[in-house]
């Protein structure tokens, strides 16, 4: 098996796939801190496979980054240090690569640089990012984001607001022009959906 500076399957797990090892410490992350939801995970990694076939990158690459550029999101908002879960899962990301015996920078970029607040240094980073986006742009992810927010909070008003403040950032950092084709109609219509919900809440 050769990718990148892939030295010896047989360090990962057994002999287990790195894709299934990425998998099985994204899950885990998941099972103990309930974030991530799994619906997020999925569609994003959905997304990431399609656009690394479109675009033809590296598709263990991505499939790795979209597994792992979140896998300290759920310890971060647990200690209220959300702001620090993308440098908290470089750090766990790193860790993880140097178990597995696996050399390769991009792999760091797609997790460092999936906020689009550091620049891409490789065509799956950029892929990663636009993948992310999907959670919060989707109906598939928005939804879930809904479900998450009413769990938290129940006040209708802070959970239109935050949904609407992750769309814009999310679209923001959309880059790839495939990805805003796919995603402006559910934008601009789900835009307008809460603007009207909004509405309809200061009426009462």
């Amino acid at each position: 098996m050769v990718w990148g500076n892939y030295k010896s399957p047989l360090s990962v797990h057994n002999s287990m796939d790195i894709v299934a090892a990425a998998r099985k410490e994204a899950l885990a992350e998941i099972a103990e801190y309930g974030t991530p939801h799994p619906v997020h995970l999925e569609l994003s990694f959905e997304v990431g496979q399609r656009l690394a076939e479109e675009l033809k990158a590296d598709k263990k690459i991505v499939d790795v980054g979209t597994l792992l550029m979140d896998i300290k999101l759920g310890e971060a908002f647990k200690a209220g240090k959300l702001k620090e879960h993308v440098a908290m899962s470089v750090v766990r990301t790193k860790e993880l690569l140097k178990e597995w015996d696996v050399d390769d920078e991009r792999i760091i970029n797609c997790v460092e640089a999936h906020h689009g607040t550091i620049s891409f240094s490789c065509i799956e980073a950029e892929i990663c990012a636009n993948a992310d986006c999907y959670r919060f742009l989707h109906p598939t992810g928005i939804m879930t984001f809904l479900t998450m927010l009413g769990k938290r909070c129940d006040d209708f008003k802070i959970i239109l607001e935050q949904l609407e403040k992750k769309m814009d950032e999310k679209w923001s950092i959309l880059s790839l022009d495939t990805c805003k084709a796919e995603l402006e109609p559910f934008y601009n219509d789900f835009k307008k959906w809460i603007m009207v919900a909004s509405t309809q809440s200061r009426s009462r």
